[in-house]
């Protein structure tokens, strides 16, 4: 979804299903606070706009959000985020969970190397 014409962001045919293009911007956006301050997402017109798609499609995408866990709707009243909506969107995207990845061999590597110091010693025992 990188064409933009006019300040607008185009979703482009990729192979995977428009809403779901929709819902992966929303999620990365999550991810960065976008959303944080005021809770709400962008109501379904101002998907429509933002990205040229259907209703049906602003719909599905909302709809993909909250089955991640990431929205809640209200009727009449829009889709807001979850409580720590933002820290499960940035481990949904592939950047998010190869960090934490990373991050988890890096903890075990300083716990394998702590084991083999303390074996060490009580071997030299």
């Amino acid at each position: 979804m990188t064409e933009k014409r006019l300040g607008v962001q185009m979703v482009e045919w990729t192979g995977k299903p428009a809403y779901q293009q929709v819902a992966e911007e929303l999620r990365r956006r999550i991810a960065a606070d976008e959303f944080t301050e005021s809770g709400k997402l962008p109501s379904l017109a101002e998907l429509q706009e933002a990205y040229g798609v259907t209703a049906t499609v602003a719909r599905d995408a909302i709809r993909q959000l909250k089955t991640d866990g990431l929205a809640v709707s209200h009727q009449g009243k829009g889709a807001f985020l979850t409580q720590d909506s933002a820290e499960a969107a940035k481990l949904a995207s592939p950047e998010g969970a190869i960090a934490e990845l990373r991050d988890e061999v890096a903890k075990l590597r300083r716990e394998v190397g702590e084991l083999r110091e303390r074996l060490t010693a009580l071997e030299a025992n």
